[in-house]
Parts: structure tokens; C-alpha cells; sequence
């Protein structure tokens, strides 16, 4: 048995397939994996991401030693802006890949639900100036509520214009008399909200989004609809696409470096990987017919091993199945032509441009 997120009674009642994630007992899917994912493309589904980690940073040095632990540029945030970013380890291996929330008063680091204890870990080790680091995440409920009509279905319960709030930007809303911290951000490709509150408000935050989104046919979404959305963005999951193993650099995030903002952990690491030359990289992969490539199988060309697969399954919203791995420089160009080794068969496949998916509301 794993830990309860506060929404948990909620998927048993919905009648939800429950599975162990990251420690937690979570929904992996409540209709079917398919269904679900169609439903977040097409109408309007609620995820419940309460596993997810929470560490707020206060101190006056606060956004210096985010900076100094994180790749992208903090001080390019305005407050209440959002970014991704990756925190590394001084070999340039991925320690996470999260969110960077600048508040008033504190920067709030939203991570992955498997690493928050050792995140959490990590940040500490590495303090550095007049800093306070809190792990909030036990205290809170997320959720993400995800698909086209997602700012028409929020805005009947909060209190703000939504079309003023910009992607990758927050603010603080009023519902029914109680604050929540709401952004427009998402790990599926489409327009969305993620919303943060006190645990014990987030059965009633959930009632609130599905009765005001009853007439979009909204849905609650697990797991495996999550995962199918984000790699049809090609968007990394830690574990899979990314680790201590593969550098930023590798993985296509060099967007969330910047190696002129001054000194970060892993960025001399990171120099070296540049001036060295990069030998791989995540690409996208088609493969023919319905074959499912699955973590670990190995990419070949010409029969040679040119990297392996971190990602697959098959998409519902391309009808394809499609794959993420890595792939040794120089068979790393779209359109290449590969094969991946399944269960011992050689199946065709090419290397395209991302995303795998490209009618999503937000890119």
C-alpha cells in the first residue's frame, strides 16, 4: 500500500484502476488509456497531480541559489512567472526536471513525485547564502486540468480574467472564500491549469471543476492517459528520457540552459559536453504498423546498435506508434530511417520532427 493523496477516495469511487506510483496509490486510468487521452485532446480532463513534490525557498538569497541550482535563468522571471528548468549534478547528469514559480515571497519548486526526497535532499546539501528550504509537499493538492476548453470551464470558479494570464504565468485566486495558487501551465500540450491549495480543500476543488465543467463533457484522466500526452509532445519523463545519466544537452532542453547567466551546478560539465561535441541525442521515432517499442530496446541501423529506446507506446491522438530514444550522432536526423530490435524481430522506423503530435492548443 502506498501513500493517499487527498483526492484518493475520490478514484475509488470513480472506480479507477489504482497502481503504486512513486510511493503513492494512484488512478492509472479510470475508462481506458485510449479514451482518456482523447478526452484531454478533445474536451476537457482532470488529473490529480497531488504526488507531485512542493519545496518552497525563502531568504533574501533565495533567487540567487535557485539559480545557482537550477539551469535556466531565475532572474529573467517577473513574480508570478513560471519556467521549466533541470537541476544537475556537477558530471552534467539530470538530479530532475521541474517548474520555478517565482512568488512575492518565496520561489516555489514543483518536482517530480519519485525524486522529492531526494530533490529535497539535494537542495539542502547545496545551500548556499541566507536561504530557508521547506518541503510543503504533504501540505498541499494539485491538479491539473487540461484540453481546449479549459480557461472557459476555470473561469466560472475563480475570481480573475483568465485570458490576462499568459502561459507559464500564476496567480493567487479566490474560491469560495479560500486562496489557491493557480497557473497556466501542463504536461500534456494542451491550453490548461494547474491549481494548488491546502490538502483538505481538494475534494471540494474537485467537485467545483467538474460541475462547472459538466457541459464540455469533462472527465477525470490517470496516469497512463499522462504519459501517453507528454510523449506525444515529446515531453521528457524523468526515469525514462531522463537521469543522472543523460545531460540537458542530449535530452533536446538545451532551451533550459543558459550558460551565460554565470555560474550553475553542471555547467562546466556542460561546457565541456559542447566543446567535446555531443554523441547523442532523444529523438522521435515512427515505427511501422502497431508495434509498441518499450524502455531499453535497442535502435538499430543496418543491423549496427546506434542507441535505444527510452519511450513508446502507441498514440491514439496520431495513430501511430510512436517512440522516443536515443540515437549516437550522426543518425540522429530526422527522416534517417531505423529498425528497433523487438522481442528479437527488426521493425522499420524513421526518425521525425517534434512534436509527434501537432494540432495541441498550447506547444
Amino acid at each position: 500500500m502506498g501513500k493517499k493523496t487527498p483526492l484518493y477516495e475520490k478514484h475509488v469511487t470513480l472506480g479507477a484502476r489504482i497502481v503504486l506510483f512513486a510511493g503513492f496509490d494512484m488512478p492509472v486510468y479510470y475508462t481506458s488509456i485510449l479514451e482518456e487521452v482523447l478526452l484531454v485532446r478533445k474536451r476537457i480532463g482532470v488529473f490529480d497531480v497531488s504526488h507531485m513534490g512542493e519545496i518552497e525557498v525563502t531568504g533574501k538569497d533565495a533567487l540567487e541559489f535557485v539559480n545557482y541550482i537550477t539551469t535556466n535563468n531565475v532572474f529573467s522571471l517577473d513574480e508570478y512567472q513560471v519556467q521549466y528548468s533541470t537541476m544537475l549534478y556537477p558530471h552534467g547528469g539530470i538530479v530532475d526536471d521541474l517548474l520555478v514559480y517565482r512568488l512575492p515571497d518565496k520561489v516555489l519548486l514543483v518536482v517530480n513525485a519519485a525524486n522529492t526526497d531526494k530533490d529535497f535532499k539535494w537542495i539542502v546539501e547545496n545551500k548556499k547564502g541566507d536561504v530557508e528550504i521547506r518541503n510543503r509537499s504533504e501540505e498541499y493538492f494539485q491538479l491539473a486540468i487540461q484540453g481546449p476548453p479549459a480557461e472557459k470551464v476555470m473561469q466560472r470558479i475563480v475570481d480573475k480574467d483568465l485570458s490576462e494570464l499568459p502561459f507559464y504565468w500564476s496567480t493567487f485566486v479566490e474560491i469560495e472564500g479560500k486562496e489557491f495558487l493557480l497557473s497556466r501551465t501542463g504536461y500534456t500540450g494542451e491550453d490548461g491549469f494547474e491549481i494548488y491549495g491546502e490538502a483538505e480543500l481538494g475534494e471540494r476543488l474537485w467537485d467545483l471543476v467538474f460541475e462547472a465543467g459538466e457541459d464540455e463533457g469533462i472527465g477525470p484522466a490517470g496516469l497512463g492517459a499522462r504519459d501517453t500526452l507528454r510523449l506525444e509532445m515529446k515531453y521528457c519523463l524523468y526515469g525514462n528520457d531522463i537521469d543522472e545519466t543523460t545531460t540537458p544537452l542530449e535530452a533536446g532542453l538545451s532551451w533550459v540552459v543558459k550558460m551565460d547567466k554565470g555560474e550553475f551546478i553542471g555547467r562546466d560539465a556542460l561546457i565541456k559536453q559542447k566543446e567535446d561535441g555531443i554523441k547523442r541525442k532523444l529523438v522521435c521515432i515512427e515505427l511501422e504498423g502497431r508495434n509498441i517499442a518499450r524502455h531499453g530496446y535497442k535502435i538499430l541501423k543496418g543491423g549496427e546498435e546506434v542507441g535505444y529506446i527510452t519511450s513508446g507506446n502507441w498514440s491514439p491522438s496520431v495513430e501511430k506508434s510512436i517512440a522516443l530514444g536515443y540515437v549516437n550522432v550522426p543518425h540522429h536526423k530526422s527522416g534517417t530511417e531505423i529498425e528497433v530490435d523487438i522481442r528479437g524481430r527488426s521493425v522499420r522506423g524513421v526518425i521525425v520532427k517534434p512534436p509527434f503530435y501537432k494540432n495541441a492548443t498550447h506547444k
